[in-house]
């Protein structure tokens, strides 16, 4: 980790993680999509559908079940998502491309978590001279204040999971609308589904 990342990192370590309220836990996600991999064997709509089942068995009412699929346009690269928990200090979506995209990952405020669902994805830092792959099974972690180069080769589907403080990343995630694609379909679309979610969590109690 470079000096840059540790400060940026130390930063906002500052602001106490026992008060966000987090529900999920990677460890678990990890588990739970592990399983969905094999029942669903390279089948996306049985993958999806096993994932959403098991997640609301574990977490029940904090669960989007309404499939809604929304493009993302983000640091170059575009795919689509399913929101599948969305609050102030959390979000869960199914984000791929069967097409293949690349572009740069972000630099947050938060821990990124990407669990490969189907296909690859291949990323490097600032100095390496070669690629890290992560294939179906395997967890991508960017840690908070990391930034890096990634790529979807082919096509890939996965599981994000990040904690934090969600509203500081919209910036990153909606600027492309501005200065790139003008899409204010999906940017609407994009803004309710964050809002509607995050309210009705805020409802029960959830940050």
């Amino acid at each position: 980790q470079s000096t840059g990342a540790r400060k940026f990192s130390f930063l906002f370590s500052l602001l106490s993680e026992k008060k966000m309220g987090f529900i999920f836990e990677p460890k678990i996600l990890h588990e739970i999509a592990k399983k969905a991999i094999k029942a669903g064997n390279g089948n996306m709509d049985v993958i999806v559908a096993e994932i959403v089942k098991l997640l609301n068995e574990k977490y029940a009412g904090h669960i989007n079940l309404k499939k809604e699929w929304v493009f993302n346009n983000a640091g170059g690269a575009m795919g689509s998502m399913y929101v599948i928990h969305a609050s102030i200090t959390e979000y869960l979506i199914i984000f791929g491309t069967p097409i293949g995209t690349e572009g740069h990952t972000g630099r947050f405020f938060v821990d990124d978590y990407f669990i490969i669902l189907k296909g690859e994805q291949w990323a490097f830092s600032e100095g390496q001279f070669e690629r890290d792959v992560w294939k179906p099974g395997d967890m991508h972690h960017l840690k908070r204040g990391e930034a890096k180069a990634y790529k979807i080769p082919e096509m890939c589907w996965a599981l994000e999971y990040a904690r934090g403080w969600i509203p500081t990343m919209l910036p990153f995630g909606l600027a492309d609308t501005f200065t790139s694609t003008l899409d204010l379909v999906t940017l609407w679309k994009t803004l309710r589904i964050y809002t509607t979610s995050a309210v009705s969590e805020l409802l029960k109690g959830k940050v």
